[in-house]
This record gives C-alpha cells, structure tokens and sequence, in this order.
C-alpha cells in the first residue's frame, strides 16, 4: 500500500513538472517567433497553477495509474495566434511540436541518466524507489507525447496537418478545434482502452530505440 502511495505520488509530481515544462516550451517557442498572446494570457510561466487542466493533467493521470493503464493526459492549451508568428504554417507548428518533444527529450535523457546508473528504466519491473522513479519519469513523457502527438484538433499533433493541409480540409479541422476539448474528453472517455494500447504499442517502439541507443539490453 505504501510503494503505491508512493508511486501514484510520483505520478503526480512527474505530470505536474512534465505539463509545467510542457505548455510553457509551447508559450516561450510562440513568443520567440512573435507572438505575445501566451504572455497577455498569463502563461509564459514555469508556474504549474498556470497550465493544470483539472481532468487532463490530475484526475485522468492518477486514473490510469490507479487502474494500471498506460499513463496520458494534457493541460490547458497555450493560447496563440498562427497568424502573428513568424515563418506561417512552419512557425505554428514548431510552437505545436516544441511541447511534446520537450516531454521526448526529458523521457530520452531520463532513460540515458538510468542507463548510466544500471537501471533499465524501459521495465516497469521497479526494484526500488529509484527504479520507480526513472521508469515513471520515462513512461509518463512517453504517454504525453504519444497521446499529444495524435492529429486531432487541439492536440499539438494536428498543427502538423494544418502546415501542410489544403485550405478545405484547413477549415474544417478549425471548425472541430473551436470545441475540440469537449472531442478530445469524449475520445478519451469512450476510447481509452485503444488509445492505451497505442500509446504502448508506440512506446515500446520508442523504447526500442533508446535501448539501442543507451546500449541497455
């Protein structure tokens, strides 16, 4: 009982940082191109108060982890407007991928730190606190970037389709994003289960390649 008081404490704390690190890469990315909109609106801050959405960043984490299921989630999304930053499209989605590779390089330099330590933190076999720790660390910015990586207005991923989608298609994804919160919950209560299996499926891969990379076998 208390390891998993302790873990879903390690949860908490690792959403909470990784968000944090998360949402303001997204705002400082926005205002060094030109855009001081995530500024006006208070969120070009490290502070966490500032990006905590209630059911994206605590309740469905500590969820998932309760029930033993891969761990996702979001936060409050930074506002920006694509047409004040520099570069266009190019420019709008560097904003959109500068959160979930921020969540990438943590999960890729946590692994390398656990590696160097004679951890495999690729194996949610935890051995002690440190295991645990290392793993969750890994697992938890896998889970954001993967789930954040999905093409779905608002999520970050589809920033990548608006810089190379035709004005058409363009201009019904605007359409979806004006209530894509409400679609992403619905997705996210109604889908779980799959999109858990696919954020594994891509982990693993993932985790594959820093195993390579890292030498840990």
């Amino acid at each position: 009982m208390t390891f998993d008081v302790a873990y879903i404490a390690l949860v908490i704390a690792t959403v909470l940082a990784s968000m944090t690190l998360h949402e303001a890469m997204h705002a400082y990315t926005g205002h060094w191109l030109g855009d001081d909109t995530a500024k006006i609106h208070g969120r070009l801050t490290l502070n966490p108060i500032a990006h905590i959405d209630p059911f994206l960043t605590l309740l469905l984490p500590v969820m998932l982890a309760v029930l033993g299921l891969p761990i996702f989630g979001g936060a409050k999304p930074v506002p920006f407007n694509p047409m004040r930053v520099r570069y266009g499209e190019l420019g709008a989605a560097l904003v959109g991928l500068a959160g979930p590779l921020t969540n990438l390089v943590i999960a890729f330099f946590a692994f390398g730190i656990a590696a160097i330590l004679g951890i495999n933190a690729g194996d949610f076999l935890a051995y002690s606190f440190a295991d645990l720790a290392f793993t969750t660390v890994v697992f938890v910015n896998l889970g954001f970037f993967i789930f954040n990586m999905l093409p779905i207005p608002p999520l970050d991923g589809s920033r990548l389709l608006y810089a190379v989608a035709p004005d058409g298609f363009r201009s019904v994804m605007e359409v979806i994003e004006r209530n894509g919160i409400i679609l992403v919950f619905a997705l996210v209560l109604l889908f779980s289960q799959q999109i858990g299996q696919f954020i594994i499926g891509a982990r693993d891969v993932i985790l594959a390649v820093f195993s390579v990379i890292f030498g840990v076998s």
